[in-house]
């Protein structure tokens, strides 16, 4: 179990916008990503360190994203300001994970602006939409050299902290959660509100940046 990506939804200003926002802070350009067609949402992307990668997504005024859950949760976000939508955990084998949660797989995918085809499977976005402290498991059917996070870069992600409870989520993944996760910090915070992703911290060539 991995802990792959974090995704960040745009505010008002609009993809583009948030991209070099974020960029800026974090002494990197984000990539384009291109377009989900089964989610009605695009988005541009950070590698990390460590196989791991960074994305801001937008949604589209697209019929798919008023019936795909990643679409309606990105939309939410988005509606609200924007900022942290979840964090993702990759895994070998969603089965059992299928079993557990009693759900199936969505199949995902999209086109790079060169051409090249990503494909993967997702499963939990909707407990997401439901209780946004919860991560969403993605297993990656490309071969390793399409993924976003093939040209690893030179940030690191350091910690999340996470307006939840331990148990929560530990149930949701169904293993013990340590303070440090797949060599990420994991925090818990009292949430004041809605639950969810407060903050990230990563370790930058100019130090540690917390968004």
């Amino acid at each position: 179990m991995h802990v792959d990506h974090l995704t960040f939804a745009v505010g008002p200003k609009g993809l583009k916008a948030e991209a070099k926002r974020l960029g800026d802070l974090l002494g990197d350009k984000f990539r384009d990503g291109g377009f989900h067609p089964r989610f009605g949402t695009t988005n541009r992307i950070l590698p990390l360190a460590d196989d791991r990668y960074l994305e801001v997504v937008e949604v589209l005024e697209h019929p798919a994203a008023e019936k795909a859950a990643f679409g309606q949760a990105v939309r939410a976000r988005s509606e609200v300001g924007g900022g942290w939508m979840g964090w993702v955990v990759s895994v070998e084998d969603l089965t059992p994970f299928e079993t557990r949660l009693d759900r199936q797989a969505v199949y995902g995918s999209r086109h790079f602006p060169d051409g090249r085809l990503l494909e993967w499977e997702q499963l939990g976005v909707r407990g997401l939409l439901a209780d946004p402290q919860l991560p969403y498991f993605i297993k990656w059917n490309s071969d390793h050299s399409v993924l976003p996070k093939a040209l690893p870069g030179t940030i690191r992600l350091v910690e999340i902290e996470v307006a939840g409870t331990r148990d929560r989520v530990e149930e949701w993944l169904g293993i013990c959660l340590d303070d440090v996760f797949d060599g990420v910090g994991v925090k818990f915070t009292s949430p004041n509100g809605q639950p969810g992703i407060e903050a990230a911290t990563f370790e930058t060539t100019s130090g540690l940046v917390r968004i």
